[in-house]
This record gives structure tokens, sequence and C-alpha cells, in this order.
């Protein structure tokens, strides 16, 4: 059973009904900034640009890494091009250019 005794005067009881009555103001005004379209819309779109700037992030790492693999491949630690690595890749690119180029050629006759 409930205890019905109160011992507050009706001025305390209305200063508690007052306090009440704000705090469920303040309540059903956030509710209603929450559930606003526009507020659903701006949270959904930080949401998306977040995942997207992670992605981006991620990405960039990798072709950072991917880029430093490769650097370290064609350029010794002082920074000085090794020739003896470049000079086989340049010939197999400048040979492949020229057959595309002459496969284009010949189909243009």
């Amino acid at each position: 059973m409930a205890d019905t005794s109160d011992t507050r005067t009706p001025a305390q009881i209305e200063a508690d009904i007052r306090r009440r009555r704000e705090v469920l103001a303040e309540t059903l005004d956030e509710i209603g900034v929450r559930v606003h379209p526009k507020t659903i819309v701006g949270d959904a779109k930080a949401k998306v640009a977040s995942s997207v700037d992670q992605t981006l992030g991620r990405a960039y790492v990798q072709v950072n890494r991917a880029v430093s693999d490769v650097r370290g491949r064609f350029v010794d630690e002082q920074g000085a091009p090794r020739l003896e690595r470049i000079v086989p890749v340049a010939l197999v690119v400048v040979s492949v250019v020229g057959l595309v180029a002459l496969g284009t050629r010949r189909r243009g006759r």
C-alpha cells in the first residue's frame, strides 16, 4: 500500500509540480528536435560524411604504403635511383607502348 501521508505544504507541492512540468517540457522539446526531419537528415549526412572520411583515410594509407613500397624498389636509402631496376622496367614499358602503337596503326589501314 502506498504511503498517503505527505508532510509538504501546498506551496511546496505546487513548486514541485512546476519543476516537473519544466523538466517535462524540456524533455518534449528535446524529443521534438530529435525526431524533426532536418535533424534526422543532418544526422544521416554526418554519418555518411564520417564513413566517407574513414574510407578515404584508409585508401590514402593503402596508396601511400603502395607508393612507398614501389619507391623503395626503385630508389635506394640515400634517394638515388636504382638504375639496375629502372632500366628493365622502362624497356618493358617502351616495348608495350610501341606494340600498342604499331597494332593501332595497322588497324587504321
